[in-house]
């Protein structure tokens, strides 16, 4: 039986992470990254010093920035890459992935062109007419170091969803399948949003009252919002939706938590996202997300107020005010 070909398209945290789970399922992994000096770096350290610091790499995982080299003969491609680089990214591989791989998208927010899924990105720069998404409570420093993870791989052909599953399934990273693959992906990109809100409570010295509020809240209007765009509602109390807000929430890993705790604190979301070298995708995709909620006659007040927050100047203490004193209304409203 022959090694099965994976190749990770993006050497960040998460590229990495799943780069030793597919490793320690038996895969060859290839791993591509844009800049050839910096993957020397992680070849010569044994380790990714920029994304995943102490986490020791397997001599045998490959890093190229050759993109020919890291598609050649991969059975699997995860495309692993912030909203904001992904389209150009995924062009760059057009017509050079092999026929029949799986590929899967493991990024959590939307096309900042055209405000559309990654999937929907990939199938259109790549001519694809399947990609899976891959989403769930799973933080990359954790994954690494083999924590029990449990995640949810979607596809609207099951066929596909259980190839992926045979694939990154193992004794501690536990995938489940599901068909719905705009409620896996909108559980990603939404939940980001929500933990700037519970992040910027916190900075503002706020308890675990307000913090469950915001959580339940706003898994309302990831419920809510995601159902106007065609999910289905049930996709929010699984892994996807709830169980990766509760992570991103609540873990002082989050670094959509961490960005908005430093807004609370004082500082400017500009300077934060600026001296970030990681993607904050709740700051970059909160402004997507207000509006799809706009157009779909959707309430989203949290979503609109860490907008406010973070690209209209909006002090935090006025966004809870405006929170705290919007019209009652009854709970299932």
């Amino acid at each position: 039986m022959s090694t099965p070909q994976a190749a990770i398209i993006g050497d960040g945290a998460w590229g990495t992470a799943l780069a030793l789970v597919l490793h320690a399922n038996g895969h060859r992994v290839r791993v591509w990254g844009p800049f050839a000096d910096q993957l020397e770096a992680v070849r010569a350290a044994g380790e990714n010093a920029a994304f995943l610091p102490g986490v020791p790499l397997p001599p045998d995982i490959e890093w190229t920035a050759d993109r020919g080299e890291a598609v050649r003969a991969a059975e699997l491609v995860v495309l692993a890459v912030p909203t904001r680089y992904f389209r150009d990214v995924a062009a760059g591989f057009a017509g050079r992935l092999p026929a029949g791989a799986r590929v899967v998208s493991v990024a959590k927010g939307f096309d900042p062109s055209t405000r559309r899924r990654m999937t929907e990105v990939a199938r259109e720069t790549l001519g694809l007419s399947r990609v899976a998404a891959l989403s769930g409570p799973s933080h990359a420093e954790e994954v690494a170091r083999r924590i029990p993870t449990a995640v949810t791989v979607a596809a609207a052909d099951p066929d596909l969803a259980a190839g992926l599953q045979e694939h990154f399934n193992n004794d501690r990273f536990r995938v489940y399948t599901s068909t719905d693959v705009a409620g896996v992906e909108l559980g990603g990109a939404l939940k980001n949003v929500i933990a700037v809100a519970v992040g910027v409570s916190d900075g503002l010295g706020f308890g675990d009252n307000t913090r469950a509020a915001l959580i339940t809240r706003g898994l309302v209007e990831m419920t809510r919002l995601g159902g106007a765009l065609g999910a289905r509602e049930r996709t929010f109390a699984g892994l996807s939706g709830m169980g990766d807000l509760i992570a991103t929430c609540t873990s002082r890993l989050s670094r959509n938590r961490n960005f908005g705790e430093r807004i609370g604190k004082g500082e400017s979301p500009h300077a934060v996202l600026a001296a970030s070298k990681q993607a904050v995708e709740g700051a970059w995709n909160c402004a997507i997300a207000r509006e799809l909620a706009r157009e779909a006659g959707v309430e989203a007040p949290i979503t609109g107020e860490v907008n406010a927050i973070v690209h209209a100047g909006k002090s935090p203490a006025d966004a809870v005010a405006a929170l705290m004193t919007r019209e009652t209304k009854a709970e299932e409203a």
